[in-house]
């Protein structure tokens, strides 16, 4: 859990620091522009912006039963981050696992990627892909959406 937050409080902890300097300097309006961007970075590389992460286990009964897709992430990675910007609402449909928080889940990514933690890896109908387009993983989601009349 705490190894989730630490990049994102470096962000926090050093934009303090060099706005703090350029406050110093008297440049409040620098410094105010600097923090909110290494506090923009932070938000985005913390836990926050991703759905509620589940177990693996769970993930995948849930996937085969629902047919959504499983995406394996963790915190800190920019192609998950990418993924998760650019799948906008829709992402909340998938069902995501933290490799950080479920051992079973880096397992299963280290299985699908020769022995390594690439991700994000996602699961779709059973078959890993590994770095997917996020226009095709919106596909997915879409196709496993459940049709309303």
């Amino acid at each position: 859990m705490m190894r989730a937050w630490i990049l994102p409080m470096l962000f926090v902890l050093c934009g303090s620091a060099v706005a703090a300097g350029e406050f110093s300097e008297g440049s409040p309006g620098t410094a105010a522009v600097l923090l909110a961007g290494f506090l923009a970075l932070a938000g985005v590389n913390s836990p926050l912006i991703f759905p509620r992460s589940i177990r693996a286990e769970e993930a995948r009964g849930r996937g085969a039963v629902d047919g959504r897709p499983v995406v394996f992430w963790r915190p800190g990675c920019t192609y998950c981050i990418r993924l998760r910007l650019r799948l906008g609402r829709s992402a909340r449909h998938a069902h995501w696992v933290n490799i950080w928080r479920d051992p079973a889940g880096a397992a299963a990514v280290r299985a699908a990627n020769d022995g390594n933690e690439t991700v994000p890896t996602v699961f779709v109908a059973g078959r890993p892909h590994t770095n997917p387009d996020p226009a095709w993983v919106r596909e997915q989601l879409s196709s496993s959406a459940p049709q309303h009349p």
